[in-house]
């Protein structure tokens, strides 16, 4: 058998393995003339070996890693170590995900070859088609041989059922990817800012093509990824149950009898104003998830206005209520340290956070990050003062809290050093104004 002209090794991390998945399903039913081999490098030592392997013979080796922006500094390290192990001229290192498509430069600057901007489908694709080689190739970001950096725009957008949502042939899988983009674009999430501030849906036929092909393989729990659950099947702003239920109930009939339906659970969630009990009769009657994840994020209607969330205090009492009377374990995500937080915002977060405790809710902690490619991207790392992070002590003694809210700060400080260190052109600090005695 020939040798293959290109080979892909995936830095493959069980913490980012969804997107490298669908990358996969889209590679699957692609016909190219490229001769090409996939491996996957489940350690920094393998991935180096497979380079070493794969450069002796191939013509290219494309190095694919995704990430998420507060791991982006490590990885950069990974690469460093990786380099170190195994490297050639016939070797790219290729970063994708949203925080190479939000801080493109920053990711050359920090050792990978090629930045993949925007949705990485149709990209990869092309890339395989032309052995590897990026040039006129859309959807990536680059150095030329002066050293300047060439963008090439992003990629076309496609339906969703245009590509597989994971891989038979390589037999990874993952929960469904049913809604891409989102039209809420929240100042603190990357979501609407890398995929369009619109909904894109799986159809539900494709749907159920993904479920029967699961049924076959033996797996009987179905999971959905997407912004905003109750969202599917909708253009706008409002719930569209219809479609839910049909998505529900044909997923349900697909899986079978011994099969698991998960609706606005991990790794998805609900917003606090589309929680209704019609709503969760649905997921009762057609799901097997008792608890549900809610977004309230603050306390403060002055800061959910601020952040464009799109709700208000009120409607997230009332999601959790109604969730407890239908009988559900309800977790609420919320983020300490917005930008422009005053004490009585804080006050008024924590205060939200014991009386949703008090009525059953367990509460998602977490510390807000300037993540790169949002309009608060040039905001302040969140800060938690002693008194909060008392009080959320004593939240989580009490098994009403849990997160990773700590190693987020970290995280944050991170996140805005780098966009000190590469600041946008004519972009300021966007904060919230401070209270005056009048407000």
């Amino acid at each position: 058998m020939d040798a293959p002209e290109l080979v892909l090794v995936l830095r493959y991390r069980k913490a980012v393995t969804y997107g490298l998945h669908v990358l996969l399903g889209a590679l699957e039913t692609h016909e190219t003339s490229t001769r090409y081999e996939v491996r996957f490098g489940e350690t920094p030592e393998a991935t180096a070996a497979h380079i070493r392997e794969a450069s002796a013979t191939a013509t290219r080796v494309l190095v694919l890693w995704s990430f998420y922006s507060p791991d982006a500094e490590a990885l950069a390290r990974e690469l460093a170590q990786i380099r170190d192990l195994a490297d050639a001229p016939n070797v790219a290192h290729v970063a994708g995900g949203v925080h190479a498509t939000a801080e493109p430069v920053q990711t050359l600057d920090a050792g990978w070859d090629i930045a993949a901007v925007g949705e990485g489908e149709t990209t990869l694709l092309s890339l395989v088609d032309a052995v590897g080689d990026p040039t006129g190739i859309s959807g990536l970001a680059y150095r030329d041989a002066t050293g300047a950096v060439v963008r090439t725009g992003r990629p076309q957008r496609r339906p969703l059922d245009d590509f597989r949502g994971f891989s038979l042939r390589w037999d990874r899988f993952n929960a469904l990817e049913i809604t891409r983009g989102c039209v809420f674009s929240c100042r603190f999430c990357q979501t609407p800012f890398m995929f369009s501030a619109r909904f894109r849906h799986r159809s539900v036929e494709n749907v159920r093509w993904h479920v029967d092909a699961m049924r076959r393989r033996g797996l009987r729990d179905v999971r959905f990824i997407t912004p905003t659950a109750l969202s599917y099947g909708a253009s706008g702003d409002e719930a569209n149950l219809d479609a839910v239920e049909e998505l529900l109930a044909t997923c349900r009939d697909g899986i079978g009898p011994e099969g698991r339906v998960f609706f606005g659970s991990f790794p998805s969630e609900i917003r606090p104003e589309h929680v209704s009990r019609e709503a969760l009769q649905l997921v009762k009657k057609y799901c097997a998830n008792n608890n549900i994840i809610v977004g309230a994020q603050s306390g403060s209607d002055r800061v959910l206005d601020a952040a464009k969330r799109g709700h208000g205090v009120e409607e997230v009492k009332r999601a959790v209520r109604l969730g407890v009377e239908e009988g559900f374990r309800i977790n609420v995500d919320m983020i300490f340290g917005m930008p422009g937080e005053d004490q009585g915002d804080v006050d008024a977060s924590l205060r939200l956070a014991r009386e949703l405790a008090d009525l059953g809710a367990r509460i998602h902690a977490h510390t807000f990050m300037p993540l790169p490619g949002t309009p608060w991207r040039d905001a302040p790392p969140g800060d938690v003062d002693p008194e909060t992070i008392s009080e959320v002590d004593r939240l989580s003694q009490r098994g009403a809290l849990y997160g990773h809210w700590q190693k987020q700060r970290d995280h944050a400080a991170r996140l805005a050093a780098a966009a000190e260190a590469y600041p946008r052109p004519g972009r300021s600090r966007t904060i919230l104004p401070l209270r005056t005695e009048c407000s």
